[in-house]
C-alpha cells in the first residue's frame, strides 16, 4: 500500500485505507515478478482524482451493487428458476434477497446425495441419470476446478465475487489474478447460498423436473412437472448445457432454439511438475509458486484448437450424464496438490460440421459419447491414446510417465476412430505449435483421453433484449444451457442480469 501511495504521490493522510486488490506473476522477461493490484479508499473525490491523473493504470473500482427493485406489475405466483447450476443459484439469491422469493427446480439431488451418487458411480456403479456430474446442485460447475475467470467485462464481477466469499470463499483466492475456488470448497459455498434462499423465503426443490410449459397464446401460464402444475407468470430457463431433453421438449412447444458451434476433442494429461518446469524455469521450487496453468491456443482460418478448462493438480472426471456414453471433464480441488495437469484440448466445430438444424449439435455430441462408449468396452471405460502414437496413427501399447486419472478405466483405442477427421487432424497440427509456445508440452508420452464433448450449449434459445424469450411471453433463457455465458463467472453474471429484468418489471412479493 505504501509503496502504491508513494507513486500517486498521495500524503499519509488522505489514504483513508487501503488492501490487496489482485496479484499475479510475471515472467515474460526471464525474471520473475509479483503484478500488485492495490485498492486505495481516499479522504478526497476520487473520480475526480483519477480523471486529473489520466493514467490507464488508475482506475475507480466498479462497486459491488446489490440490485434493487423497480418494477410495478403484481405477480400472482413466485417466480421459477429452473435449474441450479450458476445462473440458477445467483438468479435466486437475488431475488431472495430482494423479497421476490423464488421456487428453484432442479431435476438432480441436493449436495450430499449427489456426491454419494458421483463417487458410486466413479466406483464403477450405475448411472444415475438425474443426479451426477451435470445435474444436481451446484450444476456442472460445483464438479470443476472453481475458475472465476472471464473476459466479459462487467461490473457484476464484483457482486460475484463479494457474494461468493459471504459464503466461505476465500479472501486471498479471490484475489489471484485468475481466480479459482475448488470444488472441494465450492460444494459447501453453493449449499450455504442454498440455505439463504430458503432462510429468506425462498424454495429449492430437488429432484423435480420440469417436463413442459403451460401456455396460453404464447404466454406462460406455469410449468408442468411430474404430477403436478406449477402456474408462474416468469420463469428462467437455467438449464445447463447437457439438459438435452428439455431443448427438445422446448421446441416441440414452439420455443425458437437456434444451433450453436461449440467445441469437441480430449482431455490432454501431463505431469504437474513438467507443466510448473516450462512455466517457470529456473525460479521451479521457489515457495509460494502455484501450480503452473496454461491457456493455449492456434487458429487455421476459421477453426481454431484450443485448451479450455486446465485444471492444475487436477484429474479428469467421468462426466455422462446418459446411459451408454463416456463423456470427460476435469476437476481439481483448492490445493491443486494433484500428480497430473489436466486440460481439454479441444478443437472448434459449427453447423457446417453437424448440421444447421437446431438440434443436430447434440444427435454429433451424443454419437462420439456413444462411440467413445462402445471403443472403451461398454462400461464406462474411456479411450485413451498417447500423443505420440496418435501423431503416427498407431495404437498405444504402454504409458510413459503420466497414468491416466480418468477413475472409471480405460482402455488404449485410436481416437481416429472417435473423432471426426478435421478435428484430428487440427489436433496433430496444433501439437507442435503448443510445444514451441510450451517445452514439453507435445512430449510423446502425454495422455489424450476421449471424449470431451459438453464444452458449451449446441443450442442457444434465442432472446430479446429485455433478456426474455422472443416467442413465449414470461420466458427467460438464461446462462450456458441458452447459450449466454462460458463458465462460472459469466453464468453467475447472467444469472444476476435476469433476476434484474425481473425485479425492472415485476413488484417485489413482500
Amino acid at each position: 500500500m505504501t509503496a502504491a501511495r508513494k507513486k500517486l504521490r498521495l500524503s499519509p493522510d488522505s489514504v483513508l485505507r487501503g488492501c490487496l486488490h489482485k496479484q499475479s506473476l510475471d515472467l515474460r522477461h526471464g525474471d520473475l515478478k509479483a503484478i500488485c493490484s492495490v485498492e486505495l479508499s481516499l479522504a478526497g473525490d476520487e473520480a475526480a482524482f483519477v480523471r486529473k491523473k489520466n493514467d490507464p493504470h488508475v482506475k475507480l473500482r466498479a462497486p459491488a451493487l446489490m440490485p434493487v427493485p423497480s418494477g410495478k406489475e403484481k405477480l400472482t405466483a413466485p417466480p421459477v428458476i429452473v435449474g441450479f447450476g450458476p445462473a440458477g443459484i445467483f438468479a435466486a439469491l437475488i431475488l431472495a434477497k430482494n423479497g421476490y422469493h423464488p421456487v428453484v427446480l432442479e431435476r438432480g439431488s441436493a449436495m450430499d446425495k449427489r456426491d454419494r451418487d458421483v463417487k458410486a458411480f466413479f466406483d464403477g456403479g450405475a448411472l444415475n441419470e438425474r443426479s451426477n456430474i451435470q445435474f444436481g446442485e451446484g450444476g456442472a460447475g460445483a464438479y470443476s476446478d472453481g475458475k472465476l475467470t472471464t473476459r466479459i467485462g462487467d461490473n457484476r464481477c464484483e457482486l460475484v465475487l463479494q457474494l461468493l466469499e459471504d459464503h466461505g470463499a476465500p479472501h486471498n483466492a479471490l484475489q489471484a489474478a485468475k481466480p479459482h475456488i475448488g470444488t472441494d470448497l465450492l460444494k459447501d459455498i453453493v449449499v450455504s447460498m442454498r440455505k439463504e434462499v430458503e432462510a429468506l423465503g425462498g424454495q429449492v426443490r430437488f429432484q423435480t423436473q420440469a417436463k413442459g410449459l403451460l401456455l396460453r397464446e404464447n404466454r406462460l401460464q406455469g410449468l408442468k412437472l411430474e404430477g403436478e402444475d406449477l402456474p408462474c407468470d416468469v420463469a428462467v430457463l437455467a438449464i445447463g448445457h447437457s439438459a438435452r431433453d428439455s431443448f427438445f421438449t422446448l421446441r416441440e412447444q414452439g420455443v425458437f432454439l437456434q444451433a450453436k458451434p461449440f467445441s469437441v476433442g480430449v482431455r490432454a494429461e501431463h505431469l504437474q511438475e513438467d507443466i510448473d518446469r516450462a512455466l517457470y524455469g529456473k525460479y521451479l521450487g521457489t515457495p509460494g509458486l502455484p501450480a503452473g496453468e496454461y491457456a493455449l491456443s492456434h487458429r487455421e482460418g476459421d477453426r481454431g484448437c484450443y485448451s479450455f478448462c486446465m485444471c492444475p493438480g487436477g484429474e479428469v472426471v467421468a462426466a455422462a450424464s446418459e446411459e451408454g456414453g463416456v463423456v470427460t471433464n476435469g476437476m481439481s480441488y483448492h490445493a491443486r496438490a494433484g500428480k497430473n495437469a489436466n486440460a481439454a484440448l479441444v478443437v472448434s466445430v459449427g453447423p457446417e460440421d453437424f448440421g444447421t438444424g437446431p438440434l443436430d449439435g447434440i444427435a454429433f455430441q451424443r454419437q462420439l459419447e456413444k462411440t467413445a462408449f462402445a471403443l472403451g468396452g461398454g462400461d464406462y471405460r474411456a479411450p485413451v491414446q498417447l500423443w505420440g502414437d496418435f501423431a503416427e496413427g498407431r495404437v498405444s501399447t504402454a504409458l510413459g510417465r503420466v497414468t491416466p486419472t480418468y477413475p472409471r478405466g480405460w482402455e488404449f483405442r485410436a481416437l481416429d476412430d472417435v473423432l471426426p477427421e478435421n478435428v484430428c487432424g487440427m489436433l496433430r497440427r496444433a501439437m507442435p505449435q503448443f510445444g514451441r509456445k510450451l517445452r514439453g508440452y507435445d512430449a510423446a508420452d502425454t495422455v489424450f483421453t476421449g471424449v470431451e464433448t459438453r464444452t458449451s450449449s449446441p443450442v442457444r434459445i434465442t432472446r430479446g433484449d429485455d433478456l426474455y424469450s422472443l416467442t413465449v411471453q414470461g420466458l427467460i433463457p438464461c446462462g450456458e444451457g441458452a447459450g449466454y455465458a462460458g463458465g462460472i463467472m459469466s453464468a453467475a453474471v447472467d444469472g444476476i442480469r435476469v433476476a434484474e429484468a425481473i425485479m425492472a418489471r415485476y413488484a417485489p412479493l413482500d
